[in-house]
């Protein structure tokens, strides 16, 4: 962790922040008279839940507000001038320059039809003068600074052509490229393995000591929280009600909130509590509920306008069981080749060579982002009868009573058939992705990250309720996570993938306490821990 650069001066100074949305001439406060200091050179960390204010507060600073969101009350001082009442144009010279801003979904903040070396380059065109081959020799020395690789090549794809970490890295040298005085990072590593994120983190700290960044660190990872911030901020509805050093924080924290959100991180300690890694299986059949046989799966890579398109091997000639009952756990950076295999398991990517046999016909998945793969055009009650409609062999009545009682099976009330998906926080969108993938009774469910956007309490609310369904169900869940606390807690048995292939099979404690692949032992050894 970073010393404390309390003896700086102040670079920003927030004073009674108000910020809300008008709904039928009434005022929602969403931040409510907020006041904090942010030093030269030091990482102030922002923790709390959904909704609590700290995104919203992140996005006033950078002046990233939506048109309907008002600023009612307060000042954001930047080294003395008020950011707040400056014109438009004084602001577009300081946002990008003096003030980066990585966002958590870099998918929504990329242009789809612009190469990512353009997009990055943009930000130079606007603030620095340079000429056109300074800019791409800049913008491909930050690309490799953040851990990408071959950025001769990457700097032509677009942003569909990448991974979501890959992505994430891109948005990160966007917000780093003109070395601006105040980075403000809303969730910069929700969406990275292990490996990379404390790569990131390095980078971060690397720029705090030699550049004199100063950095707003927004995250629901504690651990991430504990290991690159001086200080934290504790938010809870629109209130800052905790501030101080990191570590008197989370050792001695003073308010009932910040111990809840410290006890609901999972850890490999509370993994060890549970003994959940120590029992074989919830099954006494032992029996094979999926069995894969030298399988690769292929994607078809595109070429250009006089190029044929190429098979490109994604997964490459692995073998694997899953037995009945279990929670089997597969972890390894991104594009390793995780999310490609279960989306061959589901039937989603149909172009493979070797085996799937599974006594499961119709398995089921769970995705990371339940916006995405959930119709936001559709009330979630005909969102949970779609499954069984297609599934057959039930009356109206039956989906109308089966909706129901999966609804409060996943802790919501049979109210929330009613609403769109808009209208749910992450939490509750997650639970309605379980509840449409349990709804058919399948014996086998594929999980693809489904708890890393949601913060800790969410989180372990929706780990309690798959566990609570697995055992209820007999369900077998293949578990893909690259948080590796999560994984101890939840999984049996676990495989590490590397560059396509499997490197380590091993039960949960036998893996952890013992690993023997070098790929393994580095997955590990950057595990953040509160």
């Amino acid at each position: 962790m970073i010393t404390n650069q309390k003896t700086e001066p102040k670079l920003l100074e927030v004073k009674n922040l108000e910020v809300g949305f008008y709904n039928k001439n009434k005022f929602n406060k969403i931040v409510n008279q907020i006041s904090f200091d942010v030093y030269q050179g030091e990482v102030l960390g922002i923790v709390g839940e959904s909704g609590s204010g700290k995104s919203m507060t992140a996005l006033t600073i950078a002046d990233l507000l939506s048109k309907e969101a008002v600023v009612s009350n307060g000042t954001i001082c930047l080294q003395g001038n008020n950011l707040l009442t400056l014109d438009k144009e004084s602001l577009r010279k300081i946002k990008g320059k003096e003030i980066g801003f990585i966002f958590q979904e870099p998918m929504t903040s990329l242009n789809p039809l612009i190469p990512i070396g353009k997009q990055v380059e943009e930000v130079l065109k606007i603030h620095e003068t340079l000429s056109k081959e300074e800019r791409k020799r800049r913008t491909m020395d930050m690309l490799f600074e953040v851990g990408l690789k071959e950025v001769d090549g990457l700097y032509r794809k677009y942003p569909h052509e990448l991974s979501g970490g890959m992505r994430q890295r891109v948005m990160i040298a966007m917000a780093m490229i003109c070395e601006p005085k105040l980075l403000i990072a809303d969730e910069p590593t929700t969406a990275l393995d292990v490996t990379i994120q404390s790569q990131i983190l390095e980078l971060i700290k690397k720029l705090c000591r030699e550049k004199n960044t100063t950095v707003i660190f927004i995250s629901h990872d504690l651990g991430v929280i504990k290991e690159i911030c001086n200080r934290a901020i504790v938010m809870s509805e629109g209130n800052i009600v905790e501030e101080g050093n990191v570590k008197n924080l989370f050792e001695n924290p003073r308010m009932e909130y910040t111990k809840q959100l410290i006890d609901s991180v999972p850890s490999i300690k509370k993994g060890m509590e549970r003994k959940a890694c120590e029992q074989k299986t919830n099954s006494t059949k032992n029996n094979k509920m999926l069995d894969i046989k030298e399988l690769s799966v292929f994607y078809d890579k595109k070429g250009s306008l006089f190029q044929k398109a190429k098979k490109e091997v994604i997964v490459k000639n692995v073998s694997f069981q899953v037995i009945e009952g279990e929670i089997l756990g597969i972890v390894g950076e991104s594009g390793c080749g995780k999310t490609t295999l279960s989306k061959a398991i589901v039937g989603l990517n149909r172009d493979i060579e070797g085996s799937i046999e599974s006594i499961e016909k119709s398995p089921q998945m769970v995705f990371q982002d339940p916006y995405q793969s959930l119709n936001p055009a559709k009330k979630v009650g005909w969102i949970l009868e779609e499954p069984l409609r297609l599934k057959g062999g039930y009356t109206k009545e039956d989906r109308k009573k089966k909706v129901d009682e999966m609804l409060v099976k996943v802790g919501l009330s049979k109210e929330y058939k009613n609403r769109y998906i808009h209208e749910l926080s992450g939490g509750q969108r997650q639970r309605i992705s379980i509840a449409s993938a349990v709804i058919t009774n399948p014996k086998l469910i594929i999980l693809d990250e489904p708890v890393s956007a949601l913060d800790v309490t969410v989180q372990a609310q929706i780990l309690e309720l798959l566990r609570t369904i697995q055992k209820e169900y007999g369900l077998t869940y293949l578990f893909i996570s690259h948080d590796l606390n999560v994984i101890y807690e939840m999984c049996n048995r676990v495989l590490v993938m590397y560059q396509g292939r499997i490197v380590e099979d091993a039960k949960t404690r036998e893996l952890y306490d013992n690993p023997q692949h070098e790929y393994t032992k580095r997955l590990l050894k950057v595990i953040p821990e509160l």
